[in-house]
C-alpha cells in the first residue's frame, strides 16, 4: 500500500538518516494513526532491526484466565524481544534475564553489522515494553547515552500510541534522555483535504458532502479510512463497519482505551461524561460528575487525553481565563457513543435506514461544527487571516427571566481587533436565512458585544455546505464559507 499524505513527516525522516552523526526520533500519535506504516514504508529496505512490544490487551488475552504477574510480563515482552533479535539475524545463547542484557544483545548485533548508510532501529509501541518492576527505561537510557549516542552510524526510531507515556518519559522526561531527542514527530489525522485525495486513490468516488461526512465519522484516521469499500455507499460502508455482524469497528471504541491508556476505565468514564455536553466541562464538575477527587488521577486522565488529540482544553470565549473547559472532540468517539455503544440492534442496515431521521440530522450539526473546530487553519486562510495570530473558542451563557440564552459555535477572536462570530450550518441545500434567524443572530451580536474592549469590533461569518441565498438577510454576514473552503 502508497504511503499517503505524510511528505513533510517523510523529508523529516529522510533528513535524519543522511545527517552525519546519530539520531534519536520519536513518533506519537493515537491509534491507528500510521505511525509504524510510515517508518516501514520509509525505511522497509534500510531496516537494521525492529521490534514492537506485546500488547498488553492481547496478552491477557491470550493468558487464558492465567494471572499474569509482573514478571510474566517481563518475560514475555524480553522473549519477543529475543525473537525479534534471532529473526534479524542475531545468534543469542539464550533469553536475556533482563533488560540491560537484551540492550546488550542488541548492541553486540549491530556492532558486528557492517551496512552502507545508517543502521536504523525501530522499537514500536515502545510504552508496552516498560511493565512494571521491568526497569526498561533506565536500560533504554543506558541503550542510548552511554552506546548508540556515540557513533555516528545510529537512527533510532521510537513510536507509541499511549501518547501520555510518550511525552511523559520521552519528549518531555527529565530523566536520563532529557534534551537528547533529535527530533519529534506528533502525527495527526488527515485533514479534509488529504482525506479526499485519499479516498480518490482507493477509487473510492464520494462527493464533498459525503466526504464532510466520512470525516464526521472516521476523524481522518487512515486506518479506518482504509477499511471503507470503494464500491458500496457512505452509509453502506457505515453499516458495514459498525453494525454488521462481526463489524470490524464494533470493538475498537474499547480497545482504543485499553491500547492507549495506563487507566483505560477511568479514561473512558471522563470521555462518556464529556460527550454529554457539546461545550464540554470544567475539572469541578467532572469530579463532581464522577464522584472523583479533583486531584492527580484526574490530571493525568486530561492530560493523556489532550495530549492524544481526543480533548482540547480551551477557555470560552469572555470566560474566566482560570477555569478551562474540556471537551471531546475525537469524531470516532463522538460517533460511536450517539449510536452504536447502547445499540442492542442486530439490524445490519441501521445506518442505511436512518439517513434522514432527526436524530442523525442533529448528529450531523455537531459533527460538523466538531469539523470546524479540527479545521481551524482552513478556515482562516479561506478568511485571508491566515498570519493573524487568533484565539479560537465558542462562546454560551445561560439565559434567566432577563435575558434569553446566547451561544456561538465557534469564535475567532483576532489580534487585529477583530472578532469573527462563526455560525455553523450543515444542510444539503443553499441556506436560506429569515427573520427568526436574523433575530437569533442579533441576540448573539448583543451577547458577545458586552465581553468586547472598545477597539473591537464584531464580524459575523457563515460557515455552510453549499452557501447563502441572497435576500434582505443575506446580508447579516461579512463572511460566507462553504464546504469547498475546508479542502
Amino acid at each position: 500500500m502508497e504511503l499517503f499524505g505524510r511528505d513533510n513527516e517523510v523529508k523529516e525522516l529522510e533528513r535524519l538518516y543522511q545527517s552525519g552523526k546519530s539520531e534519536f526520533v520519536a513518533i506519537y500519535g493515537r491509534r491507528r494513526i500510521g505511525k509504524t506504516f510510515l517508518v516501514s514504508q520509509v525505511f522497509h529496505d534500510r531496516m537494521t532491526f525492529s521490534h514492537a512490544g506485546l500488547s498488553p490487551l492481547e496478552m491477557e488475552e491470550a493468558s487464558q484466565d492465567v494471572q499474569l504477574t509482573n514478571q510474566i510480563k517481563l518475560q514475555l515482552q524480553l522473549h519477543a524481544f529475543y525473537n525479534a533479535l534471532l529473526r534479524a539475524g542475531y545468534r543469542a545463547d539464550k533469553v536475556p534475564d533482563n533488560w540491560l542484557d537484551a540492550f546488550l544483545d542488541l548492541e553486540l548485533f549491530l556492532q558486528a553489522k557492517t551496512t552502507q548508510g545508517k543502521q536504523v532501529i525501530f522499537l514500536d509501541e515502545l510504552p508496552w515494553m516498560d511493565t512494571p518492576d521491568s526497569h526498561f527505561l533506565s536500560a533504554f537510557e543506558n541503550f542510548w547515552n552511554g552506546w548508540a549516542s556515540f557513533r555516528n552510524d545510529i537512527l533510532l526510531i521510537v513510536c507509541g500510541s499511549a501518547t501520555s507515556w510518550m511525552m511523559k518519559k520521552i519528549v518531555n522526561g527529565h530523566g536520563g534522555l532529557y534534551g537528547r531527542l533529535s527530533e519529534e514527530i506528533h502525527l495527526l489525522p488527515f485533514h479534509l483535504g488529504q482525506t479526499e485525495a485519499y479516498l480518490k486513490s482507493r477509487k473510492i468516488r464520494f462527493s464533498r458532502y459525503d466526504i464532510a461526512q466520512t470525516y464526521m465519522v472516521f476523524g481522518g484516521v487512515p486506518y479506518y479510512l482504509s477499511l471503507l469499500r470503494p464500491d458500496d455507499s457512505l452509509p453502506k460502508n457505515i453499516d458495514a463497519l459498525f453494525f454488521e455482524r462481526n463489524a470490524k469497528l464494533k470493538e475498537e471504541y474499547y480497545r482504543l482505551f485499553s491500547s492507549n491508556f495506563d487507566h483505560p476505565d477511568e479514561i473512558r468514564a471522563v470521555v462518556e461524561l464529556l460527550n454529554q455536553r457539546k461545550a464540554g466541562y470544567q475539572r469541578p464538575e467532572i469530579a463532581a460528575s464522577l464522584g472523583i477527587k479533583d486531584g492527580s488521577m484526574l490530571s493525568q486522565c486530561l492530560t493523556a487525553l489532550t495530549e492524544s488529540d481526543m480533548v482540547i482544553r480551551y477557555f470560552p470565549f469572555g470566560g474566566d481565563k482560570r477555569k478551562p473547559y474540556y471537551k471531546l472532540v475525537d469524531s470516532f468517539c463522538l460517533f460511536y457513543l450517539r449510536f452504536v455503544k447502547d445499540s442492542d440492534s442486530l439490524n445490519e442496515h441501521f445506518f442505511e435506514q436512518r439517513m434522514v431521521d432527526p436524530r442523525v440530522n442533529a448528529w450531523r450539526g455537531l459533527a460538523f461544527e466538531n469539523l470546524c473546530f479540527q479545521h481551524i487553519g482552513e478556515i482562516k486562510r479561506a478568511l485571508s487571516i491566515g498570519g493573524v495570530k487568533s484565539e479560537e473558542s465558542g462562546f454560551f451563557i445561560k439565559g434567566n427571566e432577563k435575558q434569553e440564552g446566547a451561544q456561538v459555535d465557534l469564535i475567532i477572536k483576532r489580534a487585529d481587533n477583530i472578532v469573527d462570530v462563526c455560525e455553523v450550518k450543515f444542510y444539503s441545500d443553499i441556506y436560506v436565512m429569515d427573520k427568526e434567524a436574523h433575530l437569533a443572530l442579533v441576540r448573539r451580536e448583543n451577547a458577545v458585544g458586552e465581553c468586547l474592549s472598545r477597539k473591537e469590533v464584531i464580524q459575523h461569518v457563515l460557515l455552510t455546505t453549499y452557501g447563502l441565498k441572497e435576500n434582505e438577510y443575506s446580508d447579516d454576514y461579512s463572511s460566507v464559507l462553504t464546504l469547498d473552503d475546508l479542502f
